[in-house]
């Protein structure tokens, strides 16, 4: 079982970036995928989640309208597009996978991959 996050990097407030969750040896039919971030000095912070079974979307209040959670290549890809973002997003972002739905135990995580929102 393996998640990958990559996409990460150093972006100018208000522009965008788009992450993306690899995943293999497991199905997103059984599981689903969630977006988390941690801030140098805060707690982990959930961001979205994704069913690609059904296609539910999730969002923390922070990021609504901002961002965007995709399964791509054949359901195998999480994309998060993010889109306006600020200098308080500076973060680690990780993916992990919730067992049945975004309600389920994470049961596997990824690596992060550092978001830097500087001007």
């Amino acid at each position: 079982v393996q998640l990958q996050a990559y996409g990460g990097g150093l972006v100018p407030p208000g522009g965008s970036l788009r992450l993306s969750c690899a995943t293999s040896g497991f199905s997103l039919d059984d599981y689903a995928i969630g977006w988390f971030r941690q801030a140098p000095g805060k707690e982990r912070e959930w961001v979205s989640c994704i069913s690609c079974e059904d296609g539910k979307t999730y969002y923390a209040d922070s990021v609504k309208g901002r961002f965007d959670i995709t399964c791509e290549n054949q359901k195998t890809t999480v994309a998060l597009q993010m889109n306006s973002l600020k200098v308080e997003e500076t973060a680690n972002y990780t993916c992990g996978a919730a067992f049945i739905d975004c309600q389920g135990i994470y049961d596997y995580w990824g690596q992060g991959t550092l978001v830097t929102v500087s001007s």
